[in-house]
C-alpha cells in the first residue's frame, strides 16, 4: 500500500546497525538451552539484573526464574523486571506475587487491567523484546519468551518443543542491550508513577538537572546513520539493533533488506509471521533472480489463522521468482532468525510482519562472524530436513487474488489504527 506518511520517514535516513569487535556470542536453541545459562548468570549477579519479556508464564521455567530473581535481590543486588501488558496479562496476578517474596521492582509496560487502558491510541504497540543483562557483563537477545519449550499459551502441553533461539553475548554489544532494556523499563515504570516523579522533579532544587538525568534513562541506544566498515573491527563482530517508533523505526527492516540486497550465495530466513512490504520483498526475489539460494523456514503447524493466511497469501509471488520456501512441521515454530552468505547472521524478536517492522519494540542481534554463521546454518538444515517443501503455490485464480486483497486490506486497517507509517 502506498502511504503518504512515509515520505516522512525516507529509507535513506533510517539507522543502520553500530558495529562493535571482541565480542563473544553463543547461539542457544530454546528454553532449555536459555533457561539454565541465564538462571546460573543471574544467580551469579553482583550488582545489577535487568530483564525485559513479552511474556512471563507461571509455569517450571517461569517459576524458575523469578526465584533466581529474588534469591539475587534478596543478597543485595539491584534487581528490575519488565514485562508487557497483554503477553503477560494471565500471569501478571502470580507474577506480581513471586517476586514479592524479595525487593525486585516490576514494571508493566502498557498494562491492560482497566478497560480504560484499551481508549489509549498506542495499545496495539507492545514490548515484543525479551533481554536479559547482567552486571553489565553478559546480555541475552533473542526470541524467547519466559516459557517453558513444550507449553503453548492456546494449545496447551506438547511433546515436541517449539523451534526458537537466542544469542548470549559478552563485551561491547552488551553496553547497548543494558541500555535499551533501563530504557525501556523506565518508560514503563514511570507510567506507573509519573505523579510521583513529576512532583519530585517540580519539588527538585534543579529541576532542569534532573530532567536531563530522566531524559537519559528513557533514551534507547542510537544507532548510526553513516556506519562504519564492521570489517574493520576485530572478531566477533556484534551490532544491537531496535525498533522503536522514535529515531529507530526502520532500523531491523534495514539491516535485513541490505544483507539480502549483498548475497552472493544464501539467504535462508526463519520466521513464523511473514508479511513482509515490498521493499523487503523485491530484495528477497531480486536476490534469487541474480542466483542466490534464498530459502524461508516458516510455520507447518499454525498457531494464528490469520498469520497463515498472510504468509499463503505471498506464496504465489515468490515462489515465482525463485524463493524456495519450507513449513516446518514437527512443532510450534517461533524463531526470528536469518543467515547470509557465510558471515552474516541475526537473532532476535522481530517477526517479518507489520506488527514487528512497524508497531512493536522489538530487538535483534547482528553478527558478522562465519563461526556464528556457521551454527546458525547447521540449525536452520537440520530444520530444513524435518520440514515440508512447498511445491506449488496455492494462491492462483479469483480465489487467490481475493485472499491478497482481503490480507492486504486487513493489514492496510491495522497499521491506520495503530497510526504506523509503512509501505505494504
Amino acid at each position: 500500500m502506498n502511504r503518504p506518511q512515509d515520505a516522512h520517514f525516507p529509507w535513506t535516513l533510517s539507522a543502520q546497525p553500530s558495529f562493535s569487535g571482541g565480542n563473544a556470542v553463543e547461539l542457544l536453541r530454546g528454553g532449555d538451552a536459555l533457561f539454565p545459562a541465564q538462571i546460573a548468570a543471574i544467580d551469579q549477579a553482583r550488582h545489577e539484573v535487568w530483564l525485559a519479556t513479552y511474556i512471563f508464564h507461571d509455569d517450571e521455567a517461569g517459576l524458575a526464574t523469578a526465584d533466581a530473581l529474588c534469591r539475587a535481590a534478596l543478597r543485595g543486588v539491584r534487581v528490575r523486571v519488565v514485562v508487557d501488558g497483554f503477553g503477560s496479562k494471565s500471569s501478571l496476578a502470580w507474577l506480581r506475587q513471586q517476586l514479592a517474596q524479595a525487593p525486585v521492582a516490576l514494571a508493566v509496560f502498557r498494562p491492560i487491567d482497566r478497560w480504560w487502558n484499551w481508549l489509549h491510541p498506542g495499545q496495539l504497540r507492545r514490548l515484543h523484546q525479551k533481554l536479559c543483562v547482567v552486571d553489565s557483563d553478559v546480555a541475552f537477545v533473542g526470541g524467547i519468551n519466559i516459557i517453558e519449550d513444550r507449553v503453548d499459551l492456546h494449545h496447551g502441553r506438547t511433546e515436541t518443543p517449539r523451534l526458537d533461539f537466542a544469542a548470549s553475548l559478552r563485551g561491547a554489544v552488551v553496553r547497548p542491550v543494558e541500555q535499551a532494556v533501563r530504557a525501556v523499563w523506565t518508560r514503563a515504570w514511570l507510567g506507573h508513577d509519573f505523579g510521583d516523579e513529576l512532583r519530585a522533579l517540580v519539588r527538585s532544587a534543579a529541576p532542569l538537572r534532573r530532567a536531563r538525568r530522566l531524559m537519559r534513562r528513557v533514551r534507547m541506544p542510537r544507532a548510526s546513520h553513516r556506519a562504519g566498515d564492521p570489517r574493520r573491527l576485530a572478531p566477533v563482530r556484534a551490532a544491537f539493533v531496535l525498533r522503536d517508533n522514535l529515531r529507530q523505526r526502520r532500523t531491523i527492516e534495514r539491516a535485513y533488506v541490505n544483507a539480502i540486497r549483498g548475497a552472493t550465495t544464501r539467504v535462508d530466513l526463519i520466521t513464523p509471521y511473514f508479511y513482509p512490504g515490498q521493499r523487503f520483498r523485491r530484495a528477497l526475489k531480486e536476490a534469487a533472480k541474480r542466483g542466490v539460494q534464498v530459502r524461508l523456514l516458516l510455520q507447518g503447524k499454525v498457531d494464528y489463522r490469520i498469520a497463515a493466511l498472510a504468509a499463503h497469501a505471498l506464496y504465489d509471488e515468490l515462489l515465482g521468482h525463485g524463493v524456495q520456501i519450507f513449513e516446518y512441521t514437527p512443532a510450534f515454530l517461533h524463531a526470528k532468525v536469518c543467515v547470509v552468505d557465510n558471515d552474516w547472521a541475526t537473532v532476535g524478536s522481530s517477526n517479518i510482519d507489520p506488527l514487528s517492522l512497524l508497531l512493536n519494540l522489538e530487538a535483534n542481534v547482528v553478527v558478522q562472524d562465519a563461526g556464528f554463521a556457521g551454527d546458525v546454518v547447521r540449525e536452520f538444515d537440520a530444520a530444513i530436513a524435518q520440514s515440508r517443501r512447498v511445491e506449488q503455490p496455492d494462491g492462483k485464480g479469483l480465489r487467490g487474488m481475493l485472499r491478497r486483497a482481503l490480507v492486504a486490506w486487513v493489514a492496510y486497517v491495522y497499521l491506520r489504527v495503530a497510526g504506523a507509517t509503512g509501505r505494504y
